[in-house]
């Protein structure tokens, strides 16, 4: 009867939250659809995986929409409203489904605290996901928050200043937010997860709180990966005709840094891959 219920809810409200996001230029059609499928999953298998997704979402649109016209000025794929497509929503959240779609069918959906002597499978699936949306929190924040940060920001490669917008650039300012990000998914995960808790030990229910470091330290590690990536497999430059930094090699553009090896959307999928294995490494050690 349970499982029904979250089934509605979760069909109800991911179609309403997709619906919203794409009236309001947050996701264009084809990433609303991918969105509802994402979100109707993530709920549908458990509350805790709902929230955090939510959270990264809607945090993450929240910063995307923030000063528009000036990231108008330096983004050379600006959309009015952050729109994202079906490729960007899977890059930032397939694995995260496929981990939760694990979790549901060779678990059965039961969440707990995190514990090893209960089960390994378990705490590594759930560090897992914790893992994946603390860097793809992590990543947005840093990315947004650089954008509008009145400092120059540097190749993490070289330390040199570099133009806004390069990839692998950071700043003080970008990595701060990074962690922060992280902070909130662990914060979410230790209090939506407290609610399965009625089944754990008092030592591992305040264990749990160790969620919150972890989860901050991998959504400033997954920024520092994305960025190492994306200053050394990813191709920026800078444009003279459009006087914006670029991510394609053509007559007018200056090399910057970078080789023409990933895209975007690639930098996010191996940033988040690598995050995803070393948080789910930690949280079996740790638990």
């Amino acid at each position: 009867m349970e499982g029904r219920v979250r089934t509605a809810v979760a069909v109800a409200l991911s179609l309403a939250i997709s619906t919203r996001a794409f009236r309001h230029r947050s996701l264009d059609l084809s990433g609303a659809i991918a969105g509802f499928l994402v979100m109707a999953i993530h709920i549908a298998a458990g509350y805790r995986f709902g929230a955090l997704l939510l959270v990264f979402f809607f945090t993450s649109s929240k910063l995307t929409k923030m000063g528009e016209e000036k990231k108008r000025k330096i983004d050379e794929d600006f959309k009015q409203g952050g729109q994202r497509n079906w490729i960007q929503v899977l890059s930032n959240s397939g694995l995260a489904t496929i981990l939760v779609v694990v979790f549901v069918t060779v678990i059965g959906g039961q969440d707990t605290c995190l514990d090893t002597k209960r089960s390994k499978l378990f705490t590594g699936l759930i560090g897992g996901i914790i893992g994946h949306y603390a860097c793809c929190n992590g990543d947005t924040w840093s990315s947004e928050i650089g954008l509008l940060s009145n400092a120059q920001p540097r190749l993490i490669t070289t330390f040199k200043t570099v133009r806004k917008g390069t990839n692998g650039a950071v700043s003080i300012e970008g990595l701060i937010a990074a962690a922060a990000a992280g902070f909130v998914i662990g914060l979410t995960s230790v209090i939506t997860g407290s609610l399965a808790a009625a089944d754990c030990s008092t030592d591992a229910v305040w264990k749990q709180l160790l969620l919150i470091p972890i989860a901050t330290i991998a959504g400033l590690g997954g920024s520092l990966i994305d960025s190492l990536l994306g200053a050394t497999l990813q191709f920026s430059g800078y444009c003279t005709v459009r006087k914006k930094v670029v991510s394609n090699r053509t007559p007018t553009v200056i090399k910057i840094s970078g080789m023409s090896l990933l895209d975007n959307n690639a930098v996010n999928v191996v940033s988040v891959l690598l995050t995803t294995i070393l948080t789910s490494a930690a949280c079996l050690y740790i638990f």
